[in-house]
C-alpha cells in the first residue's frame, strides 16, 4: 500500500474526511505535530492506528474535537476543565476527564480507564477535518513507537509511508512540541505530561500553578515513557562540544561550529519548533556519516525549555542505559 498524500485543500478535506468514515487512518498537521487519526469510535480503525505505529494498545489516545459543545458530547468537565477550555481551547492543552457514560467512543481510546484525553487543536487544517468529519478523532503522532515525533510532512512519511492510508501535507507544524496534559480536579490541576502550553502561562491565566507529578496511582498518558522521542543514533545531552565522530545540536551564538543549531538567538520558542527536525536532521547526518552519535547543548531549563529538556532526557535515555 502506497500513502495518498492530500494537499492542504477543500477537496483534500472532504476526501480525508471519507477515509475516516470508511475506517481509515489519516495523518494530518496540528499546531503541535502531525496526528495519525482514525474514527474514536471504531474499534477496527483504531487498532490500525496501533498497527501502523508499533504502539501497545495500553497507552492510551488523545480524541481531538472540532469545538467544546462536541466536546462536552463525550467528557464530563468540572467548573476547572470548563475555565482552562475557555481559557486555552483551540490550543495545545489536552484535559483528562471521564467519559460521559453515554459516550460512543470505543474503550480501546483510553486503554481501558474511566479517564480519556481530550484537545481541540488550532491549526487551520486539523479543524477543517474536524469539522467535516463531525465526529471525534484519535490522534496520537503520526510516527513509530518511542520515535521522534513528526513536524512535517516528510517526518511522517520516514516513519509511516505504506503503513497508513493517507496523509495531509499543511507543512511545518509552528508549536513543535506535544500539548500539555492536565488533570483538572475540583481546584487543582496536576501536570501529566509537559507541552507547548507552559506552566507559568496556565498560572498566570488560572491563578493555579498545575503539579508536576509521575506518580504510579495517577492516570496513565501518552509521553511518560521513560524513553521516547528517540533518534536511532545514541543522544548525550548537555554537551558544551561535541566529542570526536559525534554531530553537534547548537543553542544560542556561543555553539561554534556547530552541525546545527536550534535558535542563533537563543529563543527557547524557537528551539521547541526546531527541536523534532533538527533531531531527525542529525540522526540522518550521524547515520548516513558514520558517526558515533549526536551531542546537543545544553537548554536553559526555564519556560519552554522544561518541556525542551523532559524531552532530551527521555530522547537520551537509550543511550544512558
Amino acid at each position: 500500500m502506497k500513502t495518498k498524500i492530500l494537499a492542504d485543500e477543500k477537496k483534500s478535506i472532504a476526501q480525508a474526511a471519507q477515509i475516516l468514515n470508511t475506517g481509515g487512518t489519516v495523518a494530518f498537521p496540528t499546531e503541535t505535530v502531525y496526528g495519525l487519526g482514525a474514527d474514536a469510535r471504531n474499534p477496527q480503525a483504531l487498532k490500525q492506528i496501533f498497527q501502523a505505529k508499533r504502539r501497545p494498545n495500553s497507552n492510551p489516545l488523545i480524541i481531538h474535537v472540532a469545538d467544546l459543545e462536541a466536546a462536552r458530547r463525550i467528557a464530563d468537565f468540572n467548573k476547572l476543565a470548563t475555565r482552562a477550555a475557555d481559557c486555552f481551547w483551540p490550543g495545545p492543552m489536552t484535559l483528562l476527564l471521564p467519559k460521559c457514560p453515554s459516550s460512543e467512543l470505543s474503550s480501546l481510546v483510553a486503554a481501558n480507564q474511566p479517564l480519556i484525553g481530550i484537545r481541540i487543536p488550532s491549526h487551520p487544517v486539523a479543524r477543517r477535518l474536524l469539522v467535516e468529519f463531525a465526529h471525534p478523532v484519535a490522534a496520537p503522532s503520526a510516527n513509530l513507537t518511542n520515535r521522534v515525533s513528526p513536524t512535517r510532512a516528510s517526518h511522517v512519511l520516514d516513519d509511516l509511508d505504506g503503513r497508513i492510508d493517507a496523509l495531509i501535507d499543511g507543512g511545518e507544524c509552528h508549536c513543535g512540541l506535544e500539548s500539555t496534559i492536565l488533570w483538572p480536579q475540583d481546584n487543582s490541576l496536576t501536570l501529566l505530561r509537559l507541552g507547548a502550553l507552559e506552566k507559568e502561562t496556565i498560572f498566570a491565566t488560572l491563578g493555579l500553578m498545575p503539579k508536576w507529578s509521575t506518580a504510579p496511582n495517577h492516570p496513565k498518558t501518552p509521553g511518560q515513557q521513560s524513553l521516547h522521542y528517540s533518534p536511532e543514533s545514541p543522544l548525550r545531552i548537555n554537551a558544551g562540544k561535541a566529542n570526536h565522530g559525534e554531530v553537534w545540536i547548537g543553542f544560542g551564538s556561543n555553539s561554534l561550529n556547530a552541525s546545527f543549531n536550534l535558535s542563533e538567538q537563543g529563543s527557547l520558542n524557537e528551539a521547541a519548533a526546531n527541536l523534532y527536525a533538527t533531531l531527525r536532521m542529525a540522526d540522518k547526518t550521524a547515520q548516513q556519516s558514520g558517526c558515533l552519535g549526536i551531542a546537543i547543548a545544553p537548554i536553559p531549563n526555564n519556560g519552554m525549555g522544561v518541556a525542551i529538556n523532559d524531552r532530551l532526557r527521555r530522547a537520551a535515555a537509550r543511550s544512558e542505559g
